[in-house]
């Protein structure tokens, strides 16, 4: 059985897909983009605020399930400019240690929604 998770601390979907789904204790959360959830504005500013946009969203919705970056075991990180890798690494790494650091890819991708430079998602178990 699945449990669509929706919160408006994390921006809405954009298309035909929900915040996240909890199947069998794992927490599915769709990519997130660096989108604010309340002004609906997109934060790129700069490589490091836009990821942190990005990350807080990540952690509403975990939030909403009552789970924290501890509980993610996997996250897929998609970046328009492997040059952005270091600053997003940086900026991603403040939300885990190094004991509780999720397995994760970063890919290099031609382009993302909206144009963004970065789109993050992940897999938690409850």
């Amino acid at each position: 059985m699945k449990k669509v998770i929706t919160t408006d601390k994390a921006p809405s979907p954009i298309g035909p897909y929900n915040q996240a789904v909890l199947a069998n204790g794992t927490l599915y959360i769709s990519g997130q983009i660096a989108l604010h959830p309340e002004s609906g504005m997109l934060i790129t500013n700069d490589i490091e605020s836009e990821t942190l946009q990005v990350m807080q969203n990540l952690k509403a919705i975990l939030q909403a399930c009552k789970l924290t970056f501890k509980n993610v075991v996997k996250s897929s990180i998609f970046i328009s400019n492997m040059n952005n890798f270091s600053s997003i690494n940086e900026v991603y790494g403040r939300f885990f240690d190094d004991n509780t650091a999720p397995a994760r890819e970063t890919v290099e991708v031609s382009k993302l929604p909206k144009n963004v430079n970065v789109e993050i998602s992940m897999i938690a178990i409850v």
